[in-house]
């Protein structure tokens, strides 16, 4: 792993969860990490109820963009971690891999994309910690 770990996150429509930990990493791990996400079918638009729930936490998810998961992608990250999408992501020797599992929030109102979001930032709490980086300050 480099100075600056990579950190790839995957989910099927890249719209709902995937996006959340993009958003949480990059807030947190700052310039120390750096943040990639995709999905094995994604989506048109990010999940506007995922938009609403981090905007809450003062992170802005609107502009991204679901992105299509690439060899690429996997191979330039030390670390990969799924959400639902199974069997789609390759594996390569020497990287760590995760499956978070979490609901999916697509469909989902704003109370359940919440708990949805709280348990991501916990993961992501926890990653930043096993990645030896101190988690920049929040609003919560």
């Amino acid at each position: 792993m480099s100075d600056r770990p990579t950190v790839l996150f995957v989910c099927v429509h890249n719209a709902g969860r995937s996006q959340m930990a993009a958003g949480f990493l990059r807030t947190l791990g700052g310039d120390q990490v750096q943040v990639l996400s995709a999905g094995s079918a994604p989506g048109q638009t990010v999940n506007p109820v995922a938009v609403e729930a981090m905007t809450e936490e003062g992170i802005d998810i609107s502009g991204a963009i679901p992105a299509l998961l690439t060899t690429d992608a996997v191979r330039e990250s030390d670390v990969v971690i799924t959400m639902g999408c199974g069997d789609a992501c390759p594996v390569f020797p020497g990287k760590r891999y995760e499956d978070w599992v979490l609901e999916d929030p697509a469909g989902q109102g704003i109370e359940a994309v919440r708990r949805i979001r709280d348990q991501i930032r916990d993961r992501i709490v926890t990653l930043l910690g096993e990645l030896g980086i101190e988690p920049r300050s929040s609003r919560r």
